[in-house]
């Protein structure tokens, strides 16, 4: 029988047996294992007794410490050789690997921090150079029409889009597209919704999109009207531009962008938005004084390579303007009181109609040289005439058809000056005190008459008389706790007065609510807003005009609205 002594010796023997062949082999580095360490003094003292195992196990971990400080620098074990395949690692020793995985881990840290895809709720950096921004807006909308109006009111934005229409009434005897001028509309479920998203290209390069909502395209409304049977509703690309910061409040933007000009919903609609390039410009002089300005160049409508006066013949290339410019200041009076006056020129070239050279449609003509010169999108007020100059049929003189479309009989060269006054009131009161003044600088109506050559078809009074103007004017006031609308329990009331009489600037872009959009209008407006939660308004309103001049046509707008931005 073996005692446990005896096995115990045994066991060891086999151990060091097992490593003296490996140690024959090559010389044996100390190892960091007190274990090993003391095998091999057992193989040096070739006995095992309790005081010299106590004394080995002192000198074992004597080496291992030894063993430690050695393997700061790599050591290349020795080993069998590889085989074919076989991959051999060098050692590394822990301590080193330790001062590795915390370097690299740092700086992955680092890393991952600074591009934000390592904390919790956070994207990559380029998502942070993404913003989105939007809208919503619920409008019950109701129409109430005087009984007194004229209801053969022309709509000449649809006989142009749908035309020519056969003026001679001894050829045609169905009505022109007429305006909708006696019957009510009420509560009319319309909305309008916007998203839009910017991006931070660099720091002086932005780029941006918005869609948007409407019933059509025309530049300036978004709003959808809701019905058509539950029918799907269309979307449009509202904006798209970039925008290159060029120097220290010098922006230049180019593309499809929001309103660049600082201007009332006189002149031009709240959501109308401008196709071209302008250059933005602001400078602080010092804490009261600031200036802004603005130049830009917008391509209206360009000629179609479509269009042609007798099939074979294209229309040479004859491009609508808008070219555009603006200075203004900004003036802190003092605490309470603040002063905005800017002053913008127009010029809209080449938009007005012209009369055609003698056309025969009746004999096979397609069009007439002029067609062109017809807007792309008008509303109503401005005075336009007959473009085309048809020649009677020598063989039915009487009753030769004369289909038309119609131009603007006026050129637009538009002054337009605004001027905004804020106070601070007691009680936390605040007004708001804005005028504007418009006037057509190009307005002559001796030319418009020769241009025309008689033709103009409306702005004609009860004696057949034609009149029209180019001044326009505005002025309203703004009184409440906030003049915008950021917080609950935000409010204001508002009042105001507009006079445009018919070709005081183009009625294809100015706001499409008063008078139902477009020029010829005066009357008052009414409204308030009011703050349910942030971000969340209310507003009411009530326009009421008529007509300036020629047939009567008299409207009040209710609008009651639920807005959102976010």
């Amino acid at each position: 029988m073996i005692s446990p002594v005896n096995r115990l010796t045994l066991a060891v023997g086999m151990v060091i047996a097992t490593l003296v062949g490996t140690a024959a082999a090559a010389p044996v580095a100390p190892s960091e294992n007190v274990t090993v360490n003391l095998i091999r003094l057992l193989v040096q003292q070739g006995v095992l007794t309790q005081d010299t195992a106590n004394g080995l196990i002192a000198q074992a971990e004597k080496e291992a410490q030894q063993a430690r400080q050695a393997n700061a620098a790599p050591v290349v074990a020795s080993g069998p050789p590889t085989a074919p395949g076989d991959v051999r690692v060098q050692y590394v020793p822990q301590a080193v690997r330790d001062q590795i995985r915390d370097q690299v881990k740092a700086e992955v840290m680092a890393t991952a921090k600074q591009e934000n895809w390592a904390q919790p709720n956070t994207f990559p950096d380029w998502v942070s150079r993404v913003s989105f921004d939007g809208d919503i807006r619920l409008r019950d909308e109701s129409r109430y029409f005087s009984g007194r109006n004229d209801d053969t009111i022309t709509d000449y934005a649809k006989l142009n889009d749908n035309g020519p229409y056969d003026v001679n009434p001894s050829s045609n005897t169905r009505f022109p597209p007429l305006l909708n001028t006696r019957e009510d509309r009420s509560n009319l479920f319309r909305l309008r919704a916007r998203l839009g998203m910017k991006a931070v290209i660099s720091p002086e390069w932005t780029a941006g999109i918005r869609l948007g909502t409407g019933s059509d395209n025309n530049p300036v409304s978004t709003t959808q009207t809701l019905g058509g049977g539950f029918g799907k509703k269309d979307i449009w690309l509202d904006q798209g531009y970039l925008s290159w910061k060029a120097a220290d409040g010098v922006t230049l933007t180019g593309g499809r962008i929001g309103n660049p000009f600082y201007s009332t919903d006189m002149m031009y609609s709240n959501d109308l938005n401008f196709d071209g390039v302008a250059a933005i410009f602001n400078h602080r002089l010092n804490n009261e004084w600031g200036l802004f300005g603005t130049l830009g160049a917008f391509p209206v409508e360009y000629t179609s390579d479509t269009a042609s006066s007798n099939g074979i013949d294209k229309e040479s290339s004859d491009t609508k303007w808008l070219f555009g410019g603006q200075i203004g200041a900004d003036w802190k009076i003092n605490r309470a009181n603040t002063l905005k006056l800017a002053a913008a020129y127009y010029q809209f070239q080449d938009i007005e109609g012209e009369r055609s050279s003698p056309c025969s449609p009746w004999a096979g003509q397609p069009g007439c040289d002029t067609d062109g010169t017809r807007v792309a999108f008008m509303q109503k007020g401005n005075s336009v005439f007959n473009l085309r100059n048809i020649t009677p049929n020598p063989a039915t003189p009487g009753t030769t058809p004369e289909p038309q479309y119609v131009g603007l009989a006026s050129k637009f060269n538009v002054l337009d000056l605004n001027a905004v006054w804020d106070s601070e009131l007691p009680s936390d009161f605040k007004l708001r005190t804005q005028a504007n003044f418009i006037h057509n600088l190009a307005y002559d109506k001796g030319e418009m008459l020769k241009r025309s050559e008689g033709q103009i078809v409306n702005n004609i009074n009860s004696n057949g008389q034609f009149e029209s103007g180019g001044n326009a004017l505005m002025v309203s006031f703004t009184l409440g706790s906030a003049l915008e609308m950021r917080k609950r329990g935000d409010w204001n009331l508002l009042a105001g007065y507009k006079y445009i009489q018919p070709d005081a600037l183009p009625d294809g872009f100015n706001d499409s609510s008063f008078h139902l959009g477009g020029t010829n209008a005066k009357g008052y407006f009414i409204g308030a807003n009011y703050g349910i939660e942030k971000n969340i308004y209310a507003s009411a309103r009530w326009l009421s005009a008529s007509e300036v001049y020629g047939q009567p046509f008299e409207v009040d707008v209710m609008q009651l609205e639920l807005n959102t931005r976010f």
